[in-house]
């Protein structure tokens, strides 16, 4: 399995009402994670010819992160079958290395001309899941 992370810091602007960072701040991490991996990851090339769509969250929120947490979120590929791939984000306090929040996330893979979907090939498979 191949993780990809970093670390954030939270802000002020990441927190609701009670002080606790927002759940749909949480959302956008995942996805901005999920992002970056395939930008670092996928060629030019390939990221030309092809996009992902989300098809669902499954979001478990364990315990709050406050201003100033340091966050590690990282990432990998769970499963891939046909067009639809999972990934798994997980969301650690850097200081206690407790676990905040986990989320598994299905991805659909679209021909980036057509918007049908597509079968994810080997050449994905291999560069994000390598045997």
């Amino acid at each position: 399995m191949h993780k990809y992370q970093y670390t954030i810091t939270v802000t002020e602007d990441d927190l609701d009402e009670l002080n606790h960072v927002n759940n749909v701040r949480y959302v956008k991490w995942i996805q901005d994670i999920a992002k970056k991996h395939w930008q670092q990851k996928a060629s030019e090339e390939i990221r030309n010819k092809v996009i992902w769509v989300v098809l669902n969250h499954f979001i478990e929120y364990k315990l709050p992160a406050v201003i100033n947490d340091e966050i590690v979120i990282s990432t990998f590929i769970k499963e891939t079958q046909g067009a639809k791939s999972i990934r798994t984000v997980e969301m650690h306090n850097a200081k206690t290395k407790t676990l905040l929040v986990r989320s598994d996330t299905e991805w659909c893979l679209l021909n980036a001309k057509t918007l049908k979907p597509i079968r994810v090939p080997k050449e994905i498979t291999n560069i994000f899941m390598p045997s």
